[in-house]
Parts: structure tokens; C-alpha cells; sequence
């Protein structure tokens, strides 16, 4: 049983009788009826406040709001207080007792460290919470009050970001269009020719790996892997400034530019590695064209097969790929201009981590009486 440091002022019940399901008599809305509009928000256990909408009226809730719902596979947390009716399956609807605040009770139950079962049950876990609380609803409502101003700084810093982030992005999109207006368009392997650097693999040392994420999402660091556990896999030296492609997921843009922190790295044999020619093109400047939409379409065709694991990006097929060449002067100027938004996101990623830690820590101390 979970119970914070409390004042020993405060009271305590346990999870029980702290609040009562309420049942959905209405029924519930089967995620394939979800509509993009309608007169009824439906709320289920999935991430987003409102899930979709409905017209069938015989759904809504009828019981006193606010309520709080909980997913009983994904543990996401809800205050509601508008009319709505239940989607899908895995949302438990619960009422606190009269003792409780509402969003009090909302936000010691965001509060809780709940082990993830997968997609098992688990409103079990509450059931072993012990919740504490003022006695002073009144003094539940300022602890409220408190934790919503902070959060709301929190929330107005990750619009900004988003908004931040939009407008980078239209900063980029706007100078690539611009210099590539009149651009000569030139086969991929004559730019940025392929390049294979094979390690010799040594018994007993290990290999720390590079990943490539799909979307243009850059790359990140895989664990190392003994010289045993290769077998026969092949392996090659990863250098920074390449522009690597996922063979198997090329189809949806993995594709990376190699940073300076991921230098030592290796990379699978799924792995194409092209090297710009030096004073033709950038890095930069080649990832960025085949994140866009025409980029994307041209590595799907170059990827033929299937869905999935069955769609591999063909060496002769990426090296055909017509990619435009403006200057390279011109590339230069976006290529600073890339890194400085690189670098933008990447303060704000830690940003956005020192926020998503910070919300936690507020909502512990609220409830140890500290706010």
C-alpha cells in the first residue's frame, strides 16, 4: 500500500472507500463508430482527452459529473466534467467520496507510481492505495489550485515549443523550396556515392550499435554487442557527416544524418551508408530532400515488395534516386541554418524531459503537504 509522507493533521481512507465505481448503463461506443464530429465527445482509455464523437444521444452519461476515468489496461487518467459517452472497452468510471475534492482526488491518483502489467487489468493496483488528504475541503482546493498554476506554466511552455517547433520546420520547408527552384536534379550515387566500411570483428570485444528511427527521426544508441553474439552477422564503421538509410524501413523515412556523438558506433548490414562528395553536397542538405513528401515517394518506389520487413531498399534502386543540386554555396547557408535548428530541438527535448520530471515531483510534494 502506497501512502506519501502526509502531515499527521491530514486523514486517510483507503482506495475502497476513498471512491465508487459508477457503472456505464448507457453502453459503450466501439472504437470503429468513433465519428470525427458529433453532439456527444467520447472519452475511452486512450491518451487524448476526447477520443472521438458521436451521435447517439442514448450514450451519454447519465450521472452527476464531475467524474474520473481511469484506463484499466493503459492507466491513463481523466477528470471529466462535460456530458460524454464511454468508448470501447478498459475505462473504469470512478466518483469520489464526499470527503474529496474532485481534481484533489485527480491528481493524488496521477501522483501514483503504478506498475505497468502490459495490457493486463489494473485496477487492482489501486485497490492497495491508501489515499490522504486535509480534512478541509477548502484547503483540498487550494493544494488545487496550486498544482493547475503550476501545471499551466508547464502547458503554455510545451505549446510554445510545439509552435516553435512548427515554425522551424516552415523556416526550413520555405529556404529548401527556394534554392531548389532551379536546381539541376542528379542521380543519388553520383552526388553521394555508396560506401562500405567492414570491421574486423575480435574475439572478446564488443561493438556498441546505432539505430536508425523511422520518419526522420535521427538516430539513437543501441547497446553493445559481444564479438560471440554476432556469428555471422557483418558489421561496418559508421563515421560522422554520413547519411545512412534503414534498408528495411527506408519505405518510411529511416533515414539519419550520423552526429558527432555517435562516432565509434556500427552499424548492421541493413544499413546504406552514402558519403556526399566534398564541395558538391551536404548531408544536410540530402536528408532533409528525402524527408519530404517527394523524397518519401521515392524511396517507396525504390523499396518494392510488400508491407513491411518484405519492402527493402535497393542499392541500384537508391543510388538511381534524382535528388536536385542547387549550389552548394546555397547548401552551405541551410545546412547552418539546419544545424541551428538541430540545435533548438535538441534544447528542447531536454527541455520537454525536465518538464515531463518535473510534473511528478510537484504532484509528490502536494501530496507530502509541502505545496
Amino acid at each position: 500500500m502506497e501512502l506519501l509522507e502526509a502531515p499527521e493533521s491530514w486523514e486517510s481512507l483507503p482506495f475502497e472507500l476513498a471512491a465508487s465505481r459508477v457503472a456505464a448503463r448507457t453502453g459503450k461506443i466501439k472504437a470503429g463508430d468513433y465519428q470525427g464530429a458529433g453532439a456527444t465527445p467520447v472519452v475511452d482509455q486512450g491518451k487524448e482527452i476526447i477520443a472521438g464523437y458521436t451521435d447517439n444521444l442514448g450514450a451519454v452519461i447519465r450521472t452527476p459529473l464531475p467524474l474520473i476515468v481511469f484506463g484499466d489496461h493503459t492507466r491513463n487518467i481523466k477528470y471529466v466534467d462535460f456530458p460524454f459517452a464511454v468508448g470501447a472497452d478498459g475505462v473504469v468510471l470512478l466518483r469520489p467520496d464526499s470527503k474529496l475534492n474532485p481534481k484533489y482526488f485527480f491528481y493524488w491518483l496521477q501522483s501514483l507510481r503504478l506498475h505497468n502489467l502490459g495490457y493486463s487489468r489494473h485496477y487492482k493496483l489501486l485497490q492497495d492505495q491508501q489515499i490522504a488528504f486535509p480534512a478541509d475541503v477548502e484547503e483540498q482546493q487550494r493544494i488545487v489550485a496550486r498544482i493547475e498554476a503550476q501545471t499551466s506554466r508547464v502547458e503554455v511552455i510545451r505549446k510554445a515549443q510545439q509552435e516553435l517547433e512548427t515554425e522551424l520546420r516552415g523556416i526550413l520547408n520555405g529556404y529548401f523550396a527556394e534554392i531548389c527552384a532551379d536546381a539541376e536534379w542528379k542521380p543519388l550515387a553520383e552526388v553521394a556515392p555508396q560506401v562500405r566500411r567492414p570491421v574486423s570483428v575480435e574475439a572478446g570485444k564488443s561493438y556498441p550499435e546505432l539505430g536508425i528511427r523511422s520518419f526522420g527521426k535521427g538516430t539513437f544508441h543501441k547497446p553493445a554487442i559481444a564479438a560471440e553474439q554476432l556469428g555471422s552477422k557483418r558489421i561496418y564503421h559508421i563515421h560522422p557527416g554520413d547519411l545512412i538509410f534503414n534498408n528495411v524501413f527506408g519505405w518510411e523515412g529511416a533515414v539519419a544524418v550520423v552526429k558527432q556523438e555517435d562516432a565509434g558506433r556500427v552499424g548492421s548490414h541493413r544499413f546504406i551508408t552514402c558519403v556526399p562528395k566534398a564541395n558538391v553536397a551536404t548531408t544536410p542538405f540530402l536528408y532533409f530532400h528525402f524527408t519530404t513528401e517527394q523524397g518519401l515517394h521515392d524511396l517507396g518506389d525504390a523499396s518494392p515488395g510488400g508491407a513491411g520487413r518484405n519492402r527493402t531498399l535497393g542499392l541500384t534502386a537508391l543510388g538511381n534516386i534524382r535528388v536536385p543540386m542547387p549550389d552548394y554555396n546555397k547548401q552551405m547557408v541551410f545546412t547552418r541554418l539546419w544545424e541551428k535548428v538541430e540545435t533548438t530541438r535538441r534544447l528542447q527535448a531536454e527541455l520537454a524531459a525536465d518538464l515531463a520530471a518535473y510534473v511528478p515531483s510537484l504532484l509528490a510534494k502536494a501530496f507530502r503537504g509541502e505545496l
